[in-house]
């Protein structure tokens, strides 16, 4: 299994390949070590350190980390490699077809700002020629989390229908994620996790506050989960610490444990404009049972049914973000009814137990081909 990053398996992909090695599988994680590693040893799997810049589009790095995976696969052909991500589908893609791997299984969980608008620039389009090239092989499997990104790879012919699987985010345990009533406390609390990035609606979501701090300052706390990125999309630290007072706004930075979070707050908002796959940090809110206010964008919108259990808004309108918040901070009864609105729909939709199943089902399906 090939992923950016240690943190990242650890968060979103860390039951399938203990599933995996439960059903017989010798499983590999191959990742960026950022300090959390002796987690993933500590689970019994063996780990692989994946030379890797996750944002950098420098073409010796680049080289590198393609290299590195074909001289991987070259000393493993009777594997299936699974890649996780855009890039690690690209370089790991075509480092497959050269070695001749058993089998590929690419996950596409987001195609982000490269894919981002209504027309795909140059570099998007050679990416997904590379990706054309690569695919065109025997057992090879490309699971998708919105019809979005489905659509566009068989437009372009990047995958066929036969090579398409449908995995609606990346799931949430529910035994462990359980619905928890709002807390009866005096503040309430809006919150927002992810990296301080721009295109996920920080400075959207900051915005909305300001304009409702004269109305509700002292009354509602707005709380900005995430660490800082390195792309040239981040949010810098300076500018964060300036807009964040510490009292009304807050950014709290990296927090390991979400469910903590999600349990003490009483409303989530999103107003990402990122190309997203189905966010995970919707995915939990929608199991803890809170209401959600995001984009009516790709990913985004596949975790709200709109009134339902959240509202959708137009991207990069905080005007509209703001509206929709004093609706749900004014409206006890209503968070209520779209908290347990959302625990049904993580219900029937992101059940981390079928998310594992139908993976595991894809594995056997390519031993079968």
């Amino acid at each position: 299994m090939i992923v950016n990053e240690d943190r990242f398996f650890l968060s979103h992909r860390k039951e399938i390949a203990l599933a995996a090695q439960e059903a017989g599988w010798d499983v590999t994680v191959v990742c960026k070590d950022t300090g959390r590693w002796n987690e993933v040893e500590a689970l019994g799997l063996k780990a692989l350190e994946l030379p890797i810049n996750p944002t950098g589009m420098n073409p010796r790095q680049e080289l590198k980390t393609l290299w590195f995976l074909y001289r991987l696969y070259i000393k493993n052909r009777d594997a299936v490699v699974h890649h996780v991500g855009l890039k690690n589908i690209l370089w790991g893609g075509l480092a497959a077809k050269m070695a001749r791997v058993y089998g590929v299984v690419n996950a596409v969980s987001g195609l982000g700002t490269l894919f981002t608008g209504d027309k795909l620039g140059k570099t998007a389009k050679g990416i997904l020629s590379i990706m054309r090239f690569s695919n065109k092989r025997k057992r090879v499997k490309v699971i998708f989390q919105n019809q979005e990104d489905r659509n566009l790879f068989l437009q372009h012919r990047v995958a066929t229908e036969g090579q398409a699987e449908f995995i609606k985010g990346s799931g949430a345990d529910l035994s462990d994620f359980n619905y928890v009533p709002e807390p009866k406390s005096e503040t309430l609390k809006v919150v927002f996790t992810a990296r301080m990035v721009k295109e996920k609606g920080v400075m959207e979501l900051i915005e909305a506050a300001e304009s409702l701090r004269k109305e509700f300052e002292g009354k509602v706390e707005f709380w900005l989960c995430g660490r800082l990125a390195v792309n040239a999309d981040a949010v810098p630290q300076e500018e964060l610490e300036r807009r964040c007072d510490g009292r009304y706004i807050k950014w709290l930075g990296f927090q390991k444990d979400i469910k903590s979070i999600l349990e003490q707050c009483h409303i989530m908002a999103f107003p990402s404009y990122y190309r997203e796959g189905v966010p995970k940090s919707l995915i939990e809110a929608c199991a803890v049972g809170r209401p959600i206010v995001t984009t009516n964008s790709i990913g985004c919108k596949d975790v709200v049914d709109d009134g339902v259990n959240g509202f959708l808004i137009p991207i990069k309108n905080s005007q509209a973000l703001a509206e929709k918040l004093r609706i749900l901070i004014e409206d006890g009864d209503l968070r209520e009814r779209m908290g347990k609105a959302s625990r049904t729909k993580a219900e029937q939709e992101f059940s981390l137990e079928n998310v594992v199943k139908k993976h595991l089902e894809i594995y056997n399906k390519l031993l079968s081909l």
